[in-house]
């Protein structure tokens, strides 16, 4: 009797940034980001094999030193992993992350498009697609390929929106594997992917339905893909029972959401470089502490949490000088000139704020434009008010992070377009995040809420946070994997 797929090992996981990236001095750093965390999680769940990209000309000497093979490598956040890193011609790579997946698809799966201004397609973004997105997926292809040589009926796992054409490639070459790949970030409408060249659009969706089953954080993220088959692609599909017929195939779409690792967050936040930040951010703290603890993305919509912070300075004069906003900001994708300019409008509207409200000895602004985990899980347990209005978020595991450690009840304020907002919603004031009225109204109910409401909702955050693991994420997926090798449906 076969084995199922999820039976057979290892598993084979692709992305485009791998579980540690190499230093000048042959240090090893852990990889930075949600993704990283989460394929972390399933690497150290059962034997896998992670194929990355080599993210720099140490990561390329690395890779040389292993033939370009498979090699062994322990990341300092703990674990050990089998890791092939595969090196792309530096123009294709600059082509493929800085001009077609980012800022192409990220802001067509963030609705970031002014479509009056922006994008114009021109032959840059086509031959971007061809010659940079095309050859990486499928430089890595070509990877995946060869480590399955030998293995019978494989089970290859692929990650995000840089990846979308590996998947039929790896199809042709090897039709017995079995593929499951996850979207990490938002899945929108089929109106804004009419963006995209016709042809383009085909080859992605194409490489999308060459998998056995594709994942989404929220069922919402499910249906728009399942809506942009029927509407882009004029396929059949099953909304109920979420599977889309193509090429005589069945294709399983499903929704997993993400949890984070509550134990492993709770064990840093107990730790003596956390407690050095404590004793520095309660020497300084007023009477409330608001926090923000974001990338610098256009996504993450941090311009209108600052308006909204300034308009409630201005309509609640009582607060000034009784409470700080905190707002630790990691530097995000400079190369992308909308980036680099977005930063710059953040450190402006910054200064605007803090000039026009401030005193001697207070700033109501605190911006730290650093990526330093510990320094935000300090903070995560002394604030009063934690602040996640992106625009559209995949997931936002800063949501739900702070409050399983914060010490102080503190209330969440969450943008209704967070993949999080599905779980958490009725534990958070819901907001619409580009209203800035309504965010400023809720700063000041979150600040006035009655203790035992501030209560209630603090521990049915914790107990949403904590009633899954990155081991049961990966459980739902390796079972559907099973019932799909099997033969058996199952409804989501």
């Amino acid at each position: 009797m076969s084995r199922s797929p999820a039976q057979r090992t290892p598993l084979v996981l692709v992305s485009n940034r791998g579980p540690v990236t190499f230093q000048p001095n042959g240090e090893v750093q852990r990889g930075s980001g949600g993704l990283v965390t989460a394929l972390t999680g399933l690497a150290s769940h059962r034997e896998a094999l992670w194929i990355a990209s080599a993210m720099t000309d140490h990561d390329v000497e690395a890779s040389r030193r292993n033939h370009g093979r498979a090699f062994p490598v322990r990341s300092p956040a703990g674990g050990e992993y089998q890791v092939r890193l595969v090196a792309s011609n530096p123009e294709a790579y600059d082509r493929f992350y800085n001009v077609f997946a980012n800022p192409m698809l990220w802001f067509i799966q963030h609705y970031l498009w002014d479509l009056s201004n922006a994008p114009d397609i021109r032959r840059e973004e086509i031959e971007a697609f061809e010659f940079g997105y095309n050859v990486v997926n499928e430089d890595l292809a070509r990877a995946v390929v060869e480590e399955l040589e030998g293995q019978a009926e494989p089970v290859v796992m692929v990650h995000d929106y840089h990846l979308y054409t590996l998947p039929d490639l790896v199809r042709r070459a090897r039709p017995d594997v079995f593929l499951h790949h996850f979207v990490h970030i938002p899945w929108t409408q089929s109106d804004s992917w009419r963006v995209l060249p016709s042809h383009i659009r085909q080859e992605i969706f194409t490489g999308l339905l060459a998998n056995d089953i594709v994942g989404f954080h929220t069922r919402s993220y499910r249906r728009n893909f399942l809506q942009c088959c029927q509407d882009l692609m004029d396929l059949e599909v099953d909304f109920e029972r979420g599977i889309v017929r193509f090429g005589g195939r069945e294709i399983w779409v499903r929704a997993y959401p993400l949890p984070i690792d509550h134990k492993a967050t709770g064990r840093l936040a107990q730790g003596p470089r956390v407690a050095d930040y404590e004793k520095e951010l309660l020497r300084r703290r007023r009477d409330f502490l608001i926090l923000r603890v974001d990338r610098a993305d256009l996504s993450k919509n941090v311009l209108r949490g600052f308006s909204a912070f300034d308009l409630f300075l201005d309509q609640h004069p009582e607060f000034s000088e009784r409470v700080t906003f905190v707002a630790q900001m990691m530097p995000s994708r400079t190369d992308v000139p909308q980036y680099a300019e977005y930063l710059e409008r953040i450190e402006a509207l910054v200064a605007v704020v803090n000039h026009r409200h401030g005193t001697p000895d207070w700033m109501p602004i605190q911006l730290k434009l650093r990526d330093d985990l510990e320094e935000a899980m300090a903070a995560y347990k002394h604030y009063d008010v934690l602040l996640v209005n992106a625009m559209f978020d995949g997931m936002n595991l800063v949501a739900k992070e702070g409050p399983i450690v914060n010490e102080r009840e503190g209330v969440s304020i969450l943008s209704e377009n967070t993949g999080a907002h599905e779980e958490l919603g009725q534990y958070a004031l819901s907001v619409n995040p580009f209203d800035i009225q309504e965010l400023a109204d809720s700063i000041y109910a979150a600040l006035t809420m009655e203790v035992s409401e501030r209560r209630r909702r603090a521990q049915g955050l914790v107990e949403i946070v904590t009633s899954r693991d990155p081991g049961d994420w990966i459980d739902e997926q390796l079972a559907d994997i099973r019932a799909k090798g099997l033969g058996q449906s199952r409804d989501s």
